[in-house]
C-alpha cells in the first residue's frame, strides 16, 4: 500500500498511527486520490499526519487539521491549521463556512467521549454527500476515565449501534424513526479500535424497493 509505504519511510514529522488502521484508510479514502476534496483532520498532534494526507490525496485536496493547541507552524500549501474545540459547534460551524462541507472527517482528537459525540453530531450531517467519517482510537469508549464503559450510554460505540436501525428505518414499519444521521447513511464498518461511516449521493428513498414487510412465504 502507498499510505503505508509512506507511513514507514518518510522522515519528517512524527505520524503516530496503529499500523491495521492502513488497509482501513486504504479501502475507505482510495477513492478520493487525485480529487479535489476537503478533509477536516481533529487531532494535529506534531504534524506528520497532515503531511502524509497532503501528499495520499494528492495536489487538489485542502487538509483543514484542527488541534485545541495553537499550532501555525504546520501551515503551509494545502494545510490549513485551526484551533479550536472540536466540541464548540460554533467553532466547527465556521469552519465549514470557511472550507465548505468535508469530504472526509478523520477524528483523531481528544478521545473523550463527549467530544466524539459532539463533533459527530455536528460535522457528519453537514457532510458532503459523499463523505466519509472515520474515527479511530476507540477503546476509551470501554474506559470510565474516556466518559466510556461497557455498554455504557455516552460511549460513542453504543451511540453508533442505534444508527444501523436508523439507516433501515424504512424497513421497520414505523418502529423507527430515521434522524438525519440515519438518512444520510449508506454503510457503517466496524473495524478493531475504529468506526467508518460511509454516505452516498445515490440513495433515493423513493425508489428503494421493499417499502413494507415483505409477505411470509408458505
Amino acid at each position: 500500500m502507498d499510505l503505508y509505504h509512506y507511513y514507514l519511510t518518510q522522515k519528517g514529522r512524527n505520524i503516530i498511527k496503529n499500523q491495521n488502521y492502513f488497509p482501513v484508510y486504504e479501502r475507505h479514502f482510495s477513492k478520493f486520490v487525485g480529487h479535489p476534496i476537503t478533509m477536516f483532520e481533529i487531532g494535529t498532534g506534531d504534524g506528520g499526519s497532515c503531511q502524509m494526507w497532503k501528499y495520499y490525496f494528492g495536489p487538489m485536496a485542502k487538509i483543514v487539521t484542527i488541534d485545541i493547541q495553537s499550532l501555525p507552524q504546520f501551515n503551509e500549501t494545502q494545510i490549513f491549521v485551526c484551533t479550536g474545540d472540536q466540541s464548540d459547534p460554533v467553532f466547527l460551524n465556521g469552519l465549514i463556512q470557511e472550507f465548505g462541507p468535508p469530504d472526509i472527517v478523520l477524528d483523531d482528537g481528544s478521545h473523550l467521549m463527549k467530544h466524539i459525540n459532539a463533533s459527530f453530531e455536528v460535522l457528519f450531517p453537514q457532510m458532503s454527500p459523499k463523505g466519509v467519517y472515520l474515527v479511530e482510537d476507540l477503546g476509551g469508549s470501554y474506559w470510565p476515565e474516556y466518559g466510556g464503559g461497557f455498554r455504557h450510554p455516552d460511549s460513542f460505540y453504543e451511540r453508533t449501534k442505534p444508527l444501523i436501525d436508523e439507516m433501515n428505518a424504512r424497513y421497520t414499519s414505523g418502529a423507527v424513526k430515521q434522524s438525519p444521521y440515519g438518512r444520510n447513511i449508506f454503510g457503517i464498518s466496524y473495524y478493531l479500535n475504529m468506526v467508518v461511516f460511509d454516505r452516498s449521493p445515490f440513495i433515493n428513498w423513493d425508489m428503494l424497493r421493499f417499502p413494507v414487510p415483505l409477505p411470509v412465504p408458505h
